[in-house]
């Protein structure tokens, strides 16, 4: 309790800058001889700890401490700050808690250099609350309940012993144990809805790989694209460096690899004409199979 209280007294004092013995003896709950013999065991271990009588006076730190300079250095402290800023992504109240009294023990201001937001442009906060809910879900280990939309666009209610949440290739993943189809499954988090936390309970065991059927039996060909220069934007973000070649028209070659999916179809529609698959052509037989689907329901549109 003493180690404690001696702890918390540094941090009031970094927070406050001057408190009174009386003030200290009624927070903590004890005598002012107590608090008098806290503050003589701290200047003992060689904190800058200091009184000053009368008015205005009480017990105060030089201005210029900082409790962990000796055990942590500046790029340490740092360090610990940035990953403490990275957290709120989980909108939790005891990361800003936890970040407000690190930041005074190490005497840092205006380190809110990083925002991660797992919603997209215009959406809600329900994204956010959604994260939260998977978030303590894995910890409490709690069974989760929701919608999902697999790679068909098949629609189904899952049961799910959430296990660990993954950031890859631009999206959010949550890897799970599924009750339904009682094998291991990665589910895409944007696919996700209708989550609710149940009563259910389980022992939370992360396995050291996750294998899914999607990643097992997923099968991938070799696609020759052409994306024009008004696609550019694109380019970067989507392909690998060396999969782009730029061609002399300021358009770009693509060599890359796709999933044979209808998942990969609706993808490369989403380019709209700025696109055009080269090969396989196979998969240039089934873009304008589809692109056929869609000029037909225009074609065939009632609406004036």
């Amino acid at each position: 309790m003493q180690i404690n209280r001696l702890f918390q007294i540094i941090y009031l004092l970094l927070n406050k800058k001057t408190i009174t013995a009386k003030e200290l003896a009624t927070y903590f709950e004890v005598s002012l001889r107590t608090i008098y013999r806290d503050i003589e065991l701290l200047a003992t271990a060689g904190i800058p700890i200091y009184t000053k009588q009368g008015k205005g006076g009480g017990i105060s730190l030089v201005d210029t401490y900082v409790l962990n300079k000796s055990l942590l250095s500046e790029q340490e402290q740092n360090e610990i700050l940035f990953a403490l800023q990275s957290l709120a992504i989980t909108q939790s109240s005891e990361t800003d808690n936890v970040l407000s009294k690190v930041s005074t023990l190490f005497n840092k201001r205006h380190t809110n250099w990083i925002e991660v937001d797992v919603s997209s442009w215009g959406s809600s906060i329900d994204s956010k609350n959604d994260f939260t809910m998977i978030k303590h879900a894995i910890l409490d280990g709690r069974v989760l309940q929701l919608t999902y939309f697999n790679n068909s666009g098949e629609k189904s209610i899952r049961k799910i012993e959430p296990l660990k949440l993954v950031f890859k290739v631009n999206a959010w993943y949550l890897q799970a144990f599924c009750r339904i189809k009682n094998d291991n499954r990665t589910f895409k988090l944007s696919r996700m809805s209708d989550i609710s936390v149940t009563e259910e309970t389980f022992l939370p065991t992360v396995p050291s790989s996750l294998n899914t059927k999607t990643s097992v039996d997923q099968k991938w060909m070799p696609a020759q694209l052409r994306i024009s220069p008004e696609g550019r934007y694109r380019v970067f973000d989507e392909f690998k460096e060396h999969e782009i070649t730029q061609n002399t028209d300021q358009s770009f070659t693509i060599h890359t690899y796709l999933p044979e999916s209808d998942w990969t179809i609706q993808h490369l529609l989403s380019f709209g004409h700025t696109l055009e698959v080269i090969s396989p052509k196979k998969l240039r037989r089934q873009m304008q199979t589809k692109l056929t689907q869609m000029i037909k329901i225009y074609k065939n549109s009632t609406i004036t």
